[in-house]
């Protein structure tokens, strides 16, 4: 066994006994919560259904498909509502059907539809989520979900009985209704969230040493997804908003590095306006904005054929030939040289201790080192936390949960400064002594329930 594959196994050895640790340690749950919601959200979810019948929209869907009808069906629906009555399409799939998705279906200003979005929403919230938790809550009140090391190719963890990495966060309405349902186990305690800031693109950094990408790391004053925000959008500094940067962030600027092409970089982008509710300063609509730009519209996104001119598609395709071409144009040397590489060995190494053999996509082989590393960066923390640190400082606050690039912890009010800093030392300031291949700064960001309180009621907290 080399000495690669020694840093790798004790990484993964000693995470093993770290995370069955926390698996034991549990997270409690508010049972008489989860039953009263469970049974609320069933009485909402018949109400709404019963109201179907009482939408122009619901009998259309009928008189099209009679008995054929089926409410789950979001291709019948799709035709009911674009070709039936048509409404105003706003996308198409790549099979070139209507797109039925969530952001599709709120374009459509419609009593029916609201009410369709909501009782989805509500179902997911119920079975996926609040039912699923209520089966594996133990005679104790807690949750004990596992955490796995040796199922995912990517070297990150994974968990089931419950998935506690499938925690919603990004809806509110659902967010609200799973989140409540934790508590910490003691009045006296908060339920806390350890994050590590962009790890990712940190770690990608690391990997490639691209010195654009190092310098929106280190240097406070550039902001890389403003940046974007503003060449994608058409935007001066004074007319870039949050919601901007966020679209750009979460639609252009991640996808791209995990391997999108700008086809669908510039569909999400076009849905995300409506997504995220993007305007000008002074009311005008993104979509306007744009077209007096001269992208006045999507275009078809089709990867088998070039983006007509003055549409929102070639726009994108040349923001991201600048993107590659210029902006970062040493780490798309990195993931060439990478893959020619792997092309030519069959393997690649991790800078966390692994090598990687396998028959591997392009784009899995120069994201799964980054992914893998950068959960490597939570693992080494989260040893060191629950072996060492917290034993040695003999804190009452434990470790109760990890969802890949943070720790969710149960930390008595006494000890919540203490905590926090002990975290951050370990996670940051040992964390880059210890692996001497991180050359950017790190960080982590807290956010702390009240307390007594929820895991939804967390609010960001600055440790002082």
């Amino acid at each position: 066994m080399k000495s690669l594959t020694k840093d790798g196994y004790r990484l993964l050895h000693e995470g093993v006994q770290a995370l069955s640790i926390v698996e034991g340690n549990g997270i409690k749950v508010d049972v008489d919560y989860l039953k009263q919601t469970i049974v609320s959200i069933s009485e909402k979810i018949k109400a709404l259904e019963a109201d179907y019948k009482e939408h122009d929209v619901f009998r259309q869907w009928k008189k099209r498909y009679g008995e054929k009808m089926k409410l789950s069906s979001r291709e019948q629906l799709g035709n009911v509502l674009f070709k039936v009555m048509e409404y105003p399409v706003y996308a198409y799939t790549d099979t070139n059907r209507y797109s039925t998705d969530e952001a599709a279906l709120n374009s459509v200003d419609d009593p029916f539809v609201n009410a369709y979005l909501e009782v989805e929403r509500l179902k997911k919230a119920r079975g996926t989520y609040l039912r699923g938790i209520a089966r594996e809550v133990g005679p104790d009140g807690f949750l004990h979900p596992s955490f796995n090391l040796h199922t995912i190719v990517t070297y990150r963890s994974s968990s089931d009985r419950p998935n506690f990495q499938n925690i919603p966060i990004r809806n509110p309405q659902i967010a609200e209704l799973v989140r409540r349902a934790f508590l910490p186990r003691a009045a006296n305690r908060h339920l806390v969230e350890i994050d590590y800031g962009g790890v990712e693109v940190k770690v990608a950094a690391c990997y490639t040493e691209d010195p654009q990408l190092l310098k929106y790391i280190k240097d406070p004053t550039t902001d890389m997804h403003r940046d974007m925000g503003m060449q994608c959008y058409c935007l001066s500094p004074k007319q870039m908003t949050s919601s901007a940067r966020k679209a750009a962030k979460s639609k252009f600027v991640f996808p791209e590095f995990y391997g999108n092409i700008y086809t669908a970089c510039a569909k999400d982008l076009w849905k995300g306006i409506d997504e995220f509710g993007l305007v000008m300063p002074d009311g005008t609509s993104m979509k306007k904005h744009l077209a007096k730009k001269g992208w006045k519209k999507l275009g078809a996104c089709d990867p088998k054929h070039s983006p007509r001119p003055h549409t929102f598609e070639k726009h994108i395709q040349l923001v991201e030939k600048d993107f590659w071409g210029k902006r970062f144009k040493v780490y798309a040397q990195w993931k060439q040289d990478w893959w020619q590489a792997y092309k030519k060995k069959g393997w690649f190494d991790t800078l966390t201790g692994f090598r990687i053999h396998g028959l591997y996509k392009h784009n899995e082989v120069v994201n799964y080192p980054i992914q893998g590393s950068a959960f490597h960066c939570l693992l080494w923390s989260l040893i060191r936390l629950v072996k060492k640190e917290l034993r040695n400082h003999g804190f009452k606050s434990i470790i109760v949960g990890q969802i890949h690039d943070s720790i969710v912890a149960d930390v008595h009010h006494k000890e919540l400064k203490p905590f926090l800093r002990l975290c951050q030392e370990v996670m940051v300031d040992q964390l880059t002594k210890a692996w001497p291949w991180i050359i950017v700064p790190m960080e982590v960001d807290f956010e702390v329930a009240p307390e007594g309180k929820s895991w939804f009621e967390k609010e960001t907290y600055e440790l002082n």
